[in-house]
Parts: C-alpha cells; structure tokens; sequence
C-alpha cells in the first residue's frame, strides 16, 4: 500500500472510531451487564456443589426446594440481563450503521463516479453491514465473556490445583487453535470473498444487459463466463470453510475431551479423598464455561474477518473520500459558463484528455462541441457538470468555480443528459423528477413539455404514473432519451449539457430537440451540446472544436465551419428542415 494510500486509510480508520464512540456509554453497560451475567454464572457450579454435598449428604427436602428457588431466580436475572445486553448491542450496531449511511452512501457515489478508489469501493454499504452484523452478533457477546475466563479457572483451582492446572493448559491450547484459525484462514477468506464479489459483480451486469445478451445471442457466453467465475467462488468459499471448519471441529472435539477429562480427573481425587464429588461435578461445569467464549470466537472468526475487511476497505473509502464541507450558499447565478485554461485527467490516469481548455457562453447562447471520437468531448461534459474536477484551470457559473457550489445544488442548477441514459426502477414522473421524495407535479409536466415528451407521456398507458424498470423495459430508445431530458430540465436548471442528445431520437425527436433548445435560449438559459451529427448544431450559435483534446477553434458556429470545414455548404444543407429556403 503506497504512503498516500496508507495516509488516507488512517484518516478514515479515525473517522470510523469517532463514530464507534458515540456509542461509549452503551459499551460501559454492557461491560458491567457481563460481569453480572458471568458472576451468575456461578450459579449452576455452586447448584451442583451443594446439590451433592449437602443435599444428598442431609437428605434435606427443605434445603434442595430453598436452593431450587433460588438458583431459578438467579437464572432468571442472568437471562433478562444477557437479554437486556444483547438489546443494547443491536443497538448499538444500528445507531453505528444509521451515523455512517449517509457518509458511506455518498462517498461510494462520489467514488464511483469519480473511479478514485478501488472497484471494491461500491461494497462501501455492504462493508458497513458487515461491521454492524459483527457489532450485533453473538461473537462480540464473547469477546466481552472473554476476560471472565480466567475468573473460572481460578475457581478450579480452589477445588484443587491439580484441575486448575489442567484448565489452564485446555485453555492455552484452545488459544494456540484460536491463533492458527486467524493465520490459516485469513487468506482463503480473503479469497472467498474476493471471488465471490466478482461473481456477483459480473451476475448484476448481465442482468442489467439482460436485453443486449439476449438479442445478440451472448446467453451461453456469458453464462460460460459467469460460470467461471461462480466456480471459483465456490472453490475458494470450499477452501475457506475447510480451514474454518477443520479447526471448529477441532475445538468443539478438544473441549468435549478436556470436559471429560477434568471429569475424570475429579472422580482420581474423589477417589483419593481430596475432593468431594459436587466439587468435581463444579470443576467440570466451570471448565466448559471457561472455554466456551474461546469456541464462540472461532466458530465465529468466519464473521471477524468479514468485518475486519470491511473496517480496511471504509478506511481507504472514507480516508480518499473525505466528507464535503459545508458551502456558503450563493445566489442563482446567470447562465454564463465560462473555461479558464481547463486540464482534465480522468481519475486513476497520469495523461491529460483535455489541455488547456477556455471558452465562454453567455446566456441565451448555445454551444456546439464537435470532434472525433475520442477528442475529449464527453470528458468536457463531465468536467463542466461537477464530475471530475480539472488537474488545472477553472469552470465557473457566472463568476464562481463549480466547487464553490454544494454539489446536489450544482445539479439542480447545470441539467445534464449523458450520452447513456439509466432510468431507475419506478414511475416516469418519478424518474423525472430525479427519484425526488416529494416531486413537483407542474415541475415535472413542465419540464416534460420542454423536452417536448408530454404527448408521447399521455400515450402511456398509466401516463405520467406508468411504472418502468431500470433497463427502460417498453420505452424505445428514443423515448428513454426523451425522458432523461425532460430529467435533466427538471428544476429550470440554468446552464444545460447534453452528450449526444439525438443519438437515438428519429426526425421528430430531433426537431423537438431543437425547439427545446431554442426554449431554452429564449429564457436566457445557455446549453452546450456534445455532437457528432450536423443536426444537433443546428441551433448553436458558438463552436467548440476539440482536437486531440486540445482547443482547435472557437467562436460563432458559421466562421468556424468556414474555417475548418471543407464541405461547409454540404452541411448547412443538411442542416435545413425540409421546405426551408
């Protein structure tokens, strides 16, 4: 791991314990709940003890009925406060998971739209489950029963040294087992949980591409490639549950042996006068309880080092991801975009998509931004709404840098429409409004209207409430991309980018397009459009020519043309509705 990453994982690592604190007090309480929980502990010990040694030596009903209350009171408090323990600790894994959603939830958007940390980061939310799970299990409870043990075994020894003795060895190797458990199985776990996560990585793809698979007979390829992958996983959770099960097994047999054998050893001394029976009973009732915490713990490890990773991997996350602070808020800027000497990298990358980069749009004005296929265009669209910040340079919205802005307040106000379009699982008014909790109806009919989606909505057979899935299940692709522009003119946003804007739209769709841009320029709103076809400039007024992701021209769409393209008359025409003269 390199110094910054190391340096950013302790960062997080500290964020984590700070939110763990918050949770101090409940932790004291359930410390002091297991100190009672394993003093009453004692209770079937001492039962056993003068079970045999009184009881039966008196013949006392009296004695055995005053001893049977008392010991099913004391079993009762013990089991209302392992209850009452238990409680606390859920509790305290959901006020840890409830703190960090909101944190980890948007540091693995941000992570993901950025690619700063490693593909594990989208596991950020399952990582945090994995550390309350492991907060709200059993196996915790043990590690807090686990400082009692030696309480026990000193009480063997005060039936005789000789089974204290014998305890005590049980117990160093039931940790010897314990400490090979976390060297031995540490890697295969590692494993298993890698493979299994590509397995279901590669299943969620094809599933979301189930479409495309099908139509392009992909189903046996990508069940063969699946499939790997699944077998791997298998192979490698088989080769975990191996380990993990060679040394429970070896535990659970150890401690059932070492349990007869403090019996046996009992019954030697019995035997020899040195022990009463109920003492030896006791000792072997003390042994199991002794150890039963060590064989929680490595029955349990399996969820420890699930945890653990999961502690490491939001460490790096929250440690390369820090939280936004909070930003003054601005007033509703005019619709003027502005490029200062803009370089982007792309994150994870050394090399430069875009160098040097300036241009200016006032409002009312629409830009073209027109280049091969691999210029730097989308990377532009990116960097203009907030997604990757320029290695060098500037953007601002009328006179403030984009970073000056909250980012979910940057995105009501700059409207974009990727060249991808993804809907989310619910209905079109919900997918137009931006899966808002509280959605404005006229917003959202408005801004279906500018994108000029409304009839094709109405058409729908629930309208605006019709549900649709993520893959877009009965719309076409034009009427997904419609969609997502009425998406992103949700809210009156004053700066519009669109990537590739009619890539799937027919010749309606694109002359609805254009009176949508032309609505929008009207209304002292600026766009900037990302092209390949001659149509979607038709209602720019400046071009941007990328080349090899440097500048090449900028300025009014005619002169431009003129400039560096030879068959401008060829596509001035193509660019003029039929019967316009």
């Amino acid at each position: 791991m390199s110094i910054a990453r190391t340096e950013a994982a302790a960062r997080g690592r500290a964020e984590l314990i700070e939110a763990r604190k918050e949770s101090r007090a409940l932790y004291w309480f359930v410390g002091i709940f297991s100190f009672f929980v394993n003093m009453l502990m004692l209770t079937g010990p001492l039962y056993m003890l003068n079970v045999y040694d009184r009881v039966l030596g008196s013949r006392s009903f009296e004695t055995l009925v005053a001893l049977s209350v008392l010991v099913a009171f004391l079993y009762g408090m013990m089991g209302i406060l392992d209850y009452t323990r238990s409680r606390i600790m859920g509790r305290v894994g959901a006020r840890f998971q409830s703190r960090l959603d909101r944190r980890v939830f948007s540091a693995v958007l941000r992570a993901q739209a950025s690619a700063r940390v490693p593909k594990q980061a989208g596991t950020g939310l399952r990582d945090l489950e994995s550390v309350q799970r492991l907060i709200t299990s059993p196996a915790l409870m043990a590690v807090f029963d686990l400082p009692w043990a030696p309480v026990f075994i000193l009480g063997i020894f005060i039936f005789h040294p000789w089974m204290g003795y014998l305890a005590l060895a049980g117990g160093a190797v039931l940790i010897a087992v314990a400490l090979a458990n976390q060297f031995f199985s540490r890697r295969p776990m590692e494993d298993a949980n890698g493979a299994t996560l590509q397995a279901e990585l590669m299943g969620n793809q094809i599933r979301t591409e189930a479409e495309m698979v099908h139509a392009l007979g992909m189903r046996n390829a990508a069940f063969t490639r699946w499939k790997t992958l699944r077998d791997r996983s298998l192979e490698a959770t088989i080769s975990a549950s191996d380990v993990t099960g060679t040394f429970s097994t070896t535990t659970k047999t150890f401690r059932l042996f070492l349990q007869s054998a403090m019996l046996g050893l009992g019954a030697y001394l019995v035997l020899l006068g040195e022990l009463t029976p109920g003492a030896m009973i006791a000792g072997s009732i003390l042994l199991g309880r002794a150890l039963a915490p060590v064989e929680m713990l490595i029955n349990q490890w399996a969820a420890f080092q699930r945890a653990r990773e999961g502690w490491d991997s939001l460490s790096v996350l929250l440690g390369e991801i820090p939280e936004e602070m909070p930003r003054t808020p601005l007033p509703t800027p005019r619709a003027i975009l502005e490029a200062q000497q803009v370089t982007v990298l792309p994150p994870g990358e050394s090399q430069a998509v875009l160098r040097m980069i300036s241009f200016r749009v006032e409002p009312g004005q629409a830009v073209g931004v027109i280049g091969t296929s691999g210029a730097g265009k989308t990377t532009l669209a990116r960097a203009v709404t907030g997604l990757w910040h320029p290695a060098g340079g500037k953007i601002r919205l009328d006179g403030a840098a984009l970073d000056q802005y909250d980012p979910d307040v940057l995105g009501q106000l700059i409207g974009y429409l990727p060249q991808r379009v993804q809907l989310f699982d619910g209905t079109i008014a919900e997918n137009i409004a931006r899966m808002a909790a509280e959605p404005d109806p006229a917003a959202v009919v408005k801004a279906a209207k500018t994108a000029a989606a409304h009839d094709m909505i109405l058409r729908m057979p629930d309208g605006y409430d019709t549900r649709i899935t993520a893959s877009g299940g009965r719309l076409s692709g034009g009427q997904i991309q419609r969609i997502g522009l009425a998406r992103a003119l949700y809210g009156d946003p004053v700066v519009l980018v669109l990537d590739e804007p009619n890539s799937n739209l027919d010749n309606d769709g694109s002359l609805a397009l254009n009176e949508a841009i032309r609505a929008l320029k009207s209304e002292g709103r600026s766009v900037m459009i990302m092209a390949h076809r001659p149509a979607a400039i038709q209602e720019c007024d400046l071009l941007l020519v990328i080349e090899n992701g440097a500048r090449r021209a900028f300025g009014p769409k005619d002169e431009v043309l003129r400039e560096i393209v030879q068959n401008h008359d060829v596509i001035q025409k193509a660019q003029t509705p039929a019967g316009v003269t």
